[in-house]
């Protein structure tokens, strides 16, 4: 493409504003199937499976490691002001806050939106959508809404097993290995962790991101070009503006819920 032609900018400005258009279109449709979703709760069921429980190994382990991680980089700073004993605080604050809804996310769309984005994009290129069209069934209805109320269903789930895990992990580090009595550790955790502004704030996040990782993923696979090429290129595109747009709303609504 010739940049400096103004009539390939512009074309280019065109494709994607209608793009946008498409994807705010499909977006809406899913909303409004919810309840035709939520009637047939075995698909969404079924998929919730296939996203949650199959993401739930790589959501464990990840956790268990950030843990270790933030309890001991906490520990080694917070004992420069005499303060060692709050790094169960900090162990939480940063699980539920920021590290549990973001990596979470990352992780999702790393593992179950690849998934989608695959599955929906061959199922185009094996002409199983078009099929079904011309059974008059609605494959936005019966393939693309179970998957993405699925993912909504998921995402919020494995962020709370991910900080659970976390906070267990900064708790074999912080308490057995490092020394840091036990009842400080829990005392003000619970002292300082609070249910609405932290957790909830948390909740918020993972719904936000999970909603974003599921239709980015769902929109890829759908709109992919019918090749092998083009469903790869729709995986790696799912991983890259997935990423992308769950650290950008992650700034954004921080900004909002600290402003608030």
């Amino acid at each position: 493409m010739n940049w400096l032609n103004p009539a390939s900018v512009g074309h280019l400005v065109r494709s994607q504003l209608a793009s946008l258009g498409m994807a705010a279109r499909l977006f809406a449709r899913l909303v409004a199937l919810t309840p035709a979703a939520l009637r047939r709760f075995s698909l969404v069921t079924e998929q919730t499976f296939f996203l949650g429980n199959r993401s739930l190994s790589i959501i464990s382990v990840s956790g268990l490691f950030v843990g270790f991680v933030l309890a001991l980089q906490g520990y080694y700073t917070l004992k420069r002001y005499g303060s060692a004993e709050a790094v169960g605080l900090l162990v939480a604050l940063s699980l539920v806050r920021e590290l549990g809804p973001v990596v979470t996310a990352l992780l999702f769309a790393g593992r179950a939106g690849t998934s989608l984005t695959a599955e929906i994009g061959l199922m185009k290129a094996g002409e199983q959508l078009a099929a079904m069209e011309m059974m008059a069934v609605d494959p936005v209805r019966r393939v693309l809404a179970p998957r993405f109320w699925a993912g909504l269903i998921a995402m919020p789930l494995l962020a709370a097993v991910f900080s659970a895990v976390g906070v267990i992990g900064g708790w074999l580090v912080a308490v057995p290995l490092l020394g840091i009595d036990d009842g400080s550790f829990w005392s003000q955790m619970q002292g300082g962790v609070r249910w609405t502004s932290d957790v909830g704030n948390g909740v918020i996040k993972s719904i936000v991101f999970g909603i974003t990782v599921t239709f980015v993923a769902l929109w890829q696979g759908y709109t992919c070009k019918p090749t092998p090429e083009g469903v790869s290129q729709a995986t790696t595109r799912t991983v890259v503006v997935s990423s992308l747009a769950v650290l950008a709303l992650d700034f954004m609504l921080t900004a909002m819920m600290f402003s608030i």
